[in-house]
C-alpha cells in the first residue's frame, strides 16, 4: 500500500479505512513515514475531519502503538476512570479531583501533561513537590493505584508513542486544532492507561484553547462519538474559563491551593463547584452512585470525613513526595522572592479577564515555557486572584505577583492590569458549569 494513496483519499475526503488508519499509525511509532507525508495526512485530516469510526479506529491503533494497561489482574477495590481537562489558567482540578475520586470508591490513573501554550501543566504543578516522580514506570503506578486509589503521572515512552510523534509534528504543521486529531491524542492515552469510563471537562473561555461554546461543544460531542465507537463510557462536562480557576495561577502557587482546600477548607467556590461537578459525573460514569444528588452526598463525606485529604497525602508519599506534605507544604514548596501586591488603575468592580494575557503573564514571570526545554521558576504566578465582580482598588487588589524581581513584578503587574477590565457596577454573574453531555442530548 503506498502512503501516497493513503494521503490522496483523505485530500479527496474518502474515509480512511482500518488497514490505512493502521498502515499510518505503524509507520508512526516506528519513525518509517518521513515527517512531510505526516504533515501532509494530518493537514488533509484537518481540513476534511473523520468519521467517528475512522476516529476511533485512530485512537486504538495509536493507543496498542505501545503497552496497554491491564488492570484485571491487579485486585483493584474498584473500577478504573479518569478525567481530563482541555486546559486553562489557574486548572489544579486534577489535584483535588482525584483523591476525591479515590475516597469514594475509583481507581484514578491519570496521565496528565506538561503546560502548553498560556494554559498551566499538571506535571509542571507536581514538580513544585519536592521528590515527586512522575514517570514512576507501569509497574510502580499499578501498585500506587492498587494502595492509594489514584496516581497522577506524566506519558511515558511506554504508552501511546505513535500519538506523541504525531503532536510533535502537528505542533509545528498549523494542525494542533483538527478536532478529531485532538479527539484520537486524548483518548489513546486513555485507552493506554487501562480506564473504563472517562470524563472530560472541556474549557470554554479566553483562558482555554476553546473560546467559544461553539467549538467546545463540536470537540466534546466528537470524544464521546468517538468513544462509544470503542466501548469506553464517556460524559463531558463545559465549564467556564474566562477568567483564573480558583485563588491562584502558578505552579507551586496553585500546589499550596490544593494543600488549604484539603487542609483548612478555604475553598474558592468556582473551583470547589468544577471539582465537585466533575467528581460526581466520574461517579456516575463509574457505576458507583445513581444519580448526581447521591454522588454529591458521598463527595462531601469524603472531604468532611477527611479521607479525600488522607488520599492527597499518601499518594504524594507513595510518588516519592514528603510523607507530612499536607502538614507542613510551607517548608517544601518553592518561595518567591518578590510578593507584592497589585492594585488596579481605577476602583470599581472587576468585569472581565482576558485569561490568555493573564496566562502569558505568568510565563513571562517564568512560570511557564517559551521554548521547549525552558527551565521553570515554579515559585512564580499570582496569588488570591480576585473574582469577577469583586470590587477592586485601594486596599483591595487584582492579585498579589509571586516574582524572581521586583521588575519582573512590576512587569508583570502591568500585564495583569492590562488583561482586567474594571466597570463602575458588577457585572451579571455567570455559571462555572455550562453544560453536561452525555451522548446524544445534553443535560
Amino acid at each position: 500500500m503506498l502512503f501516497k494513496e493513503i494521503i490522496c483519499a483523505k485530500r479527496d475526503g474518502k474515509e480512511l479505512s482500518d488497514d490505512e488508519i493502521r498502515v499510518f499509525v505503524k509507520g508512526l511509532a516506528d519513525g518509517d513515514l518521513p515527517a512531510e507525508q505526516v504533515s501532509a495526512l494530518a493537514m488533509a485530516i484537518l481540513l476534511n475531519s473523520m468519521t467517528p469510526r475512522e476516529t476511533g479506529s485512530l485512537t486504538l491503533a495509536m493507543a496498542r502503538s505501545g503497552a496497554v494497561i491491564d488492570w484485571s489482574t491487579a485486585d483493584l477495590s474498584g473500577p478504573v476512570v479518569d478525567k481530563h481537562s482541555t486546559g486553562g489558567v489557574g486548572d489544579k482540578v486534577s489535584f483535588l479531583l482525584a483523591p476525591i475520586a479515590a475516597a469514594c470508591g475509583c481507581c484514578v490513573p491519570m496521565i496528565s501533561g506538561r503546560g502548553l501554550g498560556h494554559t498551566g501543566g499538571t506535571l509542571d504543578k507536581a514538580g513544585a513537590i519536592p521528590g515527586y516522580d512522575p514517570y514512576p514506570g507501569l509497574a510502580r503506578l499499578k501498585q500506587v493505584v492498587k494502595d492509594v486509589g489514584c496516581a497522577i503521572i506524566g506519558q511515558t515512552d511506554d504508552l501511546a508513542p505513535a500519538d506523541r510523534r504525531l503532536y510533535a509534528i502537528r505542533d509545528v504543521t498549523g494542525t494542533v486544532e483538527s478536532i478529531p486529531l485532538i479527539t484520537a491524542s486524548i483518548l489513546s492515552k486513555k485507552v493506554a492507561a487501562g480506564n473504563r469510563g472517562l470524563v472530560m471537562d472541556v474549557k470554554v473561555g479566553s483562558g482555554a484553547f476553546m473560546t467559544s461554546a461553539e467549538s467546545a461543544r463540536a470537540l466534546a460531542r466528537s470524544i464521546i462519538s468517538a468513544a462509544s465507537t470503542i466501548g469506553l463510557k464517556t460524559h463531558a462536562v463545559l465549564t467556564d474559563m474566562s477568567e483564573i480557576l480558583g485563588f491562584s495561577a502558578g505552579n507551586a502557587i496553585e500546589i499550596a491551593e490544593c494543600v488549604d482546600y484539603f487542609a483548612t477548607a478555604r475553598r474558592e467556590p468556582r473551583l470547589d463547584m468544577v471539582v465537585r461537578e466533575l467528581t460526581a459525573e466520574m461517579l456516575v460514569v463509574a457505576g458507583l452512585s445513581p444519580d448526581h444528588p447521591s454522588a454529591h452526598a458521598r463527595i462531601e463525606d469524603a472531604l468532611a470525613s477527611g479521607r479525600a485529604a488522607e488520599k492527597f497525602a499518601r499518594m504524594i508519599a507513595a510518588l516519592g513526595g514528603p510523607a507530612d506534605f499536607l502538614e507542613h507544604s510551607a517548608r517544601y514548596l518553592p518561595r518567591a522572592a518578590v510578593i507584592s501586591p497589585v492594585f488596579p488603575d481605577t476602583e470599581g468592580y472587576l468585569a472581565a479577564v482576558d485569561g490568555r494575557a493573564v496566562g502569558n503573564a505568568i510565563i513571562a514571570l517564568g512560570g511557564g515555557r517559551r521554548k521547549f526545554d525552558d527551565r521553570l521558576d515554579l515559585s512564580t504566578g499570582f496569588a488570591d486572584a480576585a473574582p469577577i465582580g469583586a470590587k477592586v482598588g485601594p486596599g483591595a487588589p487584582l492579585a498579589v505577583v509571586h516574582a524572581a524581581s521586583i521588575d519582573d513584578a512590576q512587569r508583570a503587574g502591568e500585564r495583569l492590569r492590562a488583561a482586567c477590565r474594571i466597570a463602575p457596577s458588577p457585572p451579571p454573574a455567570n455559571s462555572v458549569i455550562l453544560e453536561r453531555l452525555t451522548g446524544a442530548a445534553s443535560l
